[in-house]
């Protein structure tokens, strides 16, 4: 085990991945003498050959500090959600064209196949909110997300929980922390940086102070740590949208009822759902 993890350059293989010939080369101590069976070996080892995921370590030197705070925030919800709510926001992306995905067919090629339409590959972009306690989801669907969509989407949530403090747990997409954004809201107590774009002014402009300053709105915004998707169970909740509409739809060719097929799923969430809960990880036995 310790030899197939390591990278076969090491070992002076010119590879980038193991062969069963290189790691009996690598063993003569094993005493076999064929490929096969080292195989045969490998397999009453539980050792197999798998295919390989995309992996990414997160960078982020907060990274303990940041799910720290994410769990505190969890279980001030749970303890007081008269006063306290917390929230996993996302964006995802759907296609107009279908995509690909395992499905029941016969054995004799009738292979399952994804319609594609000849029309270009129209994105729609949905961003959402997921109740870490309720399992309450809150979406909003549009051709793209941008500052004013963000806006409207917070003055929203704050709607939907009036007199209670919004913890809002999401990545680290410049845009969550637009100055003109984050003007609207309360200050912010988190000690993590926000990664803007050098660009950017650091400072709302006069226009957002006067529109939105007054605001305050009690929301509080928690990154994640960076490049850690993972850490965000509302992706989870984009998973079962691909898996249940996403892949080998029907609707190439017809955008909207795709749209109003979406529309329809997110509105399935809009009511509390221990199921959505228990599927992206958050239920509790209590």
């Amino acid at each position: 085990m310790h030899l197939v993890r390591r990278d076969p350059h090491t070992c002076g293989v010119d590879r980038s991945r193991w062969r069963r010939e290189d790691l009996l080369a690598q063993c003569p101590w094993l005493g076999l003498r064929t490929p096969q069976g080292l195989g045969h070996l490998l397999g009453r080892l539980g050792i197999s050959y798998q295919r390989g995921r995309h992996y990414l370590h997160s960078p982020d030197p907060d990274y303990d500090a940041k799910l720290a705070a994410v769990a505190t925030a969890w279980q001030a919800a749970r303890e007081a959600p008269e006063t306290q709510v917390l929230l996993y926001l996302d964006e995802v992306t759907v296609c107009r064209q279908p995509t690909l995905a395992p499905a029941w067919a016969t054995r004799d090629g009738d292979q399952p196949r994804a319609q594609r339409s000849y029309r270009a590959d129209t994105e729609t972009r949905i961003l959402g909110a997921l109740n870490a306690v309720t399992g309450v989801l809150h979406s909003v669907r549009a051709a793209k997300i941008r500052l004013p969509i963000l806006r409207t989407f917070f003055q929203t949530l704050v709607a939907a929980y009036p007199e209670r403090t919004l913890t809002v747990v999401l990545d680290n997409w410049p845009v969550h922390f637009h100055p003109d954004l984050l003007v609207a809201l309360v200050p912010q107590r988190h000690p993590f940086p926000y990664y803007l774009s050098a660009s950017w002014p650091r400072a709302p402009q006069p226009t957002a102070v006067a529109q939105w300053g007054h605001l305050a709105w009690p929301i509080q915004l928690l990154p994640l740590p960076t490049y850690a998707s993972w850490a965000n169970p509302i992706e989870k909740v984009w998973r079962k949208l691909r898996q249940e509409l996403g892949h080998l739809h029907p609707w190439a060719d017809d955008l909207p009822r795709l749209r109003a097929e979406l529309d329809r799923w997110l509105a399935e969430y809009q009511e509390p759902s221990p199921d959505l809960l228990r599927y992206v990880g958050l239920a509790t036995r209590d």
